[in-house]
């Protein structure tokens, strides 16, 4: 891997009006995420709310050794991030996998990308307002489930508003927050084998009655790959980054090996310290190691896990409302969506609409039946991800970007197909539907880009 400077003296074909990103110029956002910042918006995006339920369902689906599953994960999730570190340096613009497809494939292509991202971003806020609202918040005290989303959404949407680095200096609070609850678990698992308590033969226990090892540790794969992708918002401020090209492929890297780590740290030590069956069985699996090992009050891991459903529904939105703004940029979206406030330089309509549609959802609908599909709507993204990386590499910029060998865009296109394959039917009729309401406006944006496009044109 290296950083390359390409020539802009030879124009390569285009597929519609693309946007003028071909030389630095001025952004409209403000440019203020360090290399750290960074590191930790995507760590603590990555790490999310996901973990503390995760192991259960990996467990279930693989058997006892869920650091295999785990590991091929974070494996497969390396080879699309390498494609996302080449495109968001070559590319720095708010609008991530929409703004590489629309130059890649024209802007049909570009609004699905775009509308999947940001149908699963806002469908996820919605989800963890409502998580928010739950059981974690119960342990504490017991509130009307609809004042604490309004309440919550709208302390979000006001924290997104008032700067990107506000937010990710929040993140960072968090982040540490979350890592020291993983790092706890690791302690109490490690602490359970040591007096003697633990299942140390599960840790290589592969394969369910239903299926061989080989299948168990794809199924498992899927689910644990889920746990993985937050990589991908990060894109969306690859144009707040104050150095993109330095900055960007080293805290991508960096928290992605950070996760992958902490992921099968807890692994083990969940595995080993507590039954695959209670594991499997546990809507808090990590809660069980907290009960097994005994002397860490309960109610912490409940403070915990609402740090970790804030700070994931913080970064989603951040995400979503980048997005927002880059698609609008872009001609995907209405115009408006692209209105920054003066001062703070923030896409503040972006903001309040994502937030108002994210609270619409969690105020009115099981967003639950949704969730499932967003493992496949990602999928697809990634794919036309690295498909573009392939297009795109014939299209010269005038400055240095991070560059990946070719296999890696090949091998990471290749895994979504191999993922896609082990998704359930079920999933694939709704993640199908989902796409399908999307055919219409991207029809509609492509045929908006060619006038636009006609209308340009000298006489």
């Amino acid at each position: 891997m290296d950083t390359s400077k390409s020539s802009a003296s030879a124009q390569p074909a285009r597929r519609g009006p693309q946007p003028d990103d071909r030389t630095p110029k001025q952004s409209p956002l403000n440019s203020a995420l360090s290399t750290p910042l960074l590191y930790f918006f995507i760590l603590g995006d990555v790490l999310g709310a996901g973990v503390y339920v995760l192991v259960g369902q990996v467990v279930a689906a693989s058997g006892g050794a869920v650091w295999v599953p785990l590991s091929v994960a974070l494996c497969l999730a390396m080879l699309t991030a390498g494609s996302y570190a080449e495109l968001a340096t070559k590319y720095p613009r708010a609008g991530g996998a929409s703004h590489y497809t629309t130059r890649a494939y024209g802007p049909f292509a570009g609004f699905l990308a775009g509308y999947c991202m940001l149908a699963a971003g806002i469908v996820s806020v919605a989800a963890l307002a409502r998580g928010f609202a739950g059981d974690y918040l119960t342990a504490f005290v017991s509130l009307p489930v609809a004042a604490v989303v309004i309440v919550f959404l709208a302390a979000l949407a006001l924290l997104n508003a008032r700067g990107i680095k506000e937010s990710t200096r929040a993140n960072v609070v968090a982040t540490v927050i979350e890592v020291g609850g993983l790092l706890i678990v690791v302690v109490l698992g490690a602490w359970i084998v040591l007096r003697g308590d633990g299942h140390v033969d599960a840790l290589t226990d592969l394969g369910t009655p239903q299926k061989g090892a080989a299948a168990a540790v794809l199924s498992g794969a899927v689910l644990a790959y889920y746990s993985f992708v937050g990589f991908e918002t990060s894109v969306n401020v690859a144009e707040e980054t104050r150095d993109p090209v330095r900055s960007y492929p080293r805290a991508l890297f960096g928290a992605l090996g950070t996760a992958g780590l902490v992921y099968v740290l807890v692994g083990l030590a969940a595995t080993a310290a507590v039954p695959a069956t209670v594991l499997a069985d546990s809507s808090g699996p990590l809660l069980e190691v907290v009960k097994a090992a005994g002397g860490v009050p309960e109610r912490l891991f409940s403070a915990i896990a609402l740090v970790a459903v804030a700070n994931g529904a913080l970064l989603t939105g951040i995400m979503s409302s980048r997005l927002a703004f880059g698609m609008a940029r872009d001609g995907l979206l209405p115009r408006q969506l692209a209105t920054v406030l003066p001062q703070r330089r923030t896409p503040w309509v972006a903001i309040a609409v994502t937030t108002a549609l994210s609270l619409l959802l969690a105020l009115t609908g099981d967003v639950a039946t949704l969730a499932s599909t967003l493992v496949l709507l990602l999928l697809v993204v990634f794919f036309m991800v690295n498909t573009a990386a392939l297009v795109l590499r014939k299209d010269p910029v005038d400055r240095e970007y991070f560059r990946v060998p070719v296999v890696v865009p090949v091998l990471g296109a290749a895994s979504c197909v191999l993922l896609a394959t082990r998704v359930e039917g079920e999933v694939w009729k709704r993640g199908l539907l989902v796409l399908a309401v999307g055919v219409v406006p991207a029809l509609v944006a492509a045929r908006r880009h060619r006038r636009d496009d006609r209308g340009a044109q000298p006489d």
